[in-house]
């Protein structure tokens, strides 16, 4: 990593007159917001020869600060940025452009916070465009259009939509220029996580050996001292395929080899660094099996934000991780804690709690209820409706893995 001094300086300042963004990964996420800070400045100059370029570049740190820490502030002003940018164009492509970025924002929006409805509307604003002229501009739209049908077809958990949407990413990548080539590998890391899920939920070797080779090919050429973040991303992928085909094959050899790539893309960078890569990769742990109570608690407090997606799935499972281990030492007054905790989360003003916070307390309280069941039979009674509406209220948010859970959970109700 770069430290403070001579060599940082001389990086932001051949860096501002880049339009390759890669090298941000090299930093922490505080010299990203200092930077952004510094560059949205310099652009509301009124000396500021080139407003419009200016803008943009603002607007694209701020967005990277949002994808890194979950930050609202950094979101508005990354969507405040493109929108500065639009007024300072002097073209109609870079006003299209303009109006692109504040896609991205809001996409970005969704994948952190959620909401479905930005989708749709996404889409409306991309289809209300004029015919771009230059066939850059019109792969960059054509690339949105292709993320935002992978997310409905996430959203829709159906293996074609996935097949399909992943064949639109291939397409769009085909149309971009070499110099958009962080922007084709968000497409190819996109796609391969797509080949994935849908993979693993039909069982289909081709498509998993497809995600395979994508994410073989990202992790090759993201170089550690290079690309830290994007390599720990493609790692991380690779780790879930390969705990699913340990899952799928009993395979124990694959599990360990799971683990081994978890913790490589731990190793990448430090929570500082990426508070919300950092975190996902120990959820990612967590869902196998085991694991420290610390790391847990750690992500819990770097994604402690109200209504962020990742907050609620890590706060889920480490309430999980801490039942199993109370239920497994017969530690019936830790339960009761826990419980107590999860009912005064639950009981605050509904304007204060968002939907996805809610269905992960509601599940928590479930599990809690079941393993108390033992010791009080009516512990359990009517979880069923309850992980109902806790599955609602995850999918209505667009967290689909946050209903999942309570799917599963609801299965274990008519056991008891």
């Amino acid at each position: 990593m770069f430290e403070f001094g001579r060599d940082l300086r001389r990086l932001f300042e051949k860096a501002r007159d880049s339009y390759d963004l890669g090298w941000l990964e090299l930093v922490s996420v505080g010299l990203v917001e200092t930077e952004a800070r510094h560059q949205s400045t310099d652009a509301g100059r009124v000396s500021c020869s080139r407003p419009y370029e200016a803008w943009m570049r603002a607007a694209a740190l701020w967005r990277e600060h949002a994808r890194r820490t979950g930050s609202t502030d950094s979101l508005r002003r990354g969507e405040q940025a493109s929108r500065d940018a639009a007024k300072a164009a002097q073209t109609e492509d870079q006003a299209m452009l303009a109006a692109l970025d504040v896609g991205q924002t809001s996409l970005l929006v969704f994948d952190l916070y959620g909401a479905p409805r930005r989708l749709t509307g996404l889409l409306s604003s991309l289809e209300r465009l004029p015919q771009a002229r230059r066939a850059d501009t019109a792969a960059q739209i054509e690339a949105l259009k292709a993320r935002l049908s992978a997310r409905q077809a996430r959203l829709a958990s159906s293996p074609e939509q996935m097949v399909e949407a992943a064949n639109r990413l291939a397409e769009a990548m085909d149309g971009l220029t070499p110099e958009m080539a962080l922007v084709c590998d968000e497409l190819k890391l996109e796609r391969a996580s797509l080949s994935l899920e849908a993979g693993i939920l039909a069982r289909n070797a081709r498509l998993l050996d497809q995600a395979g080779r994508d994410l073989r090919q990202l992790v090759e050429q993201a170089k550690p001292d290079e690309r830290p973040v994007s390599r720990a991303r493609a790692l991380a992928l690779c780790g879930t395929g390969m705990a699913a085909l340990a899952s799928i094959a009993g395979d124990h050899e694959a599990r360990s080899q799971a683990h081994a790539l978890f913790d490589a893309a731990a190793d990448q960078f430090t929570s500082d660094h990426s508070p919300l890569d950092w975190a996902a990769i120990q959820l990612l742990r967590a869902d196998r099996g085991p694991m420290p109570e610390q790391p847990l608690t750690e992500a819990c407090a770097l994604t402690n934000m109200p209504g962020l997606i990742l907050g609620a799935l890590i706060r889920e499972r480490a309430m999980a991780h801490a039942i199993n281990r109370a239920e497994s030492h017969g530690d019936t007054p830790t339960l009761e804690a826990l419980r107590l905790d999860t009912v005064q989360r639950l009981a605050r003003p509904m304007d204060e709690t968002l939907p996805v916070d809610w269905a992960a307390d509601q599940i928590t309280l479930s599990r809690i209820a079941l393993a108390l069941t033992a010791r009080n039979p009516s512990g359990a009674r009517d979880l069923g409706m309850a992980l109902y509406e806790a599955a609602d209220a995850a999918s209505s948010v667009g967290a689909p893995a946050l209903a999942q859970r309570a799917r599963e959970l609801m299965v274990l109700t008519t056991t008891h």
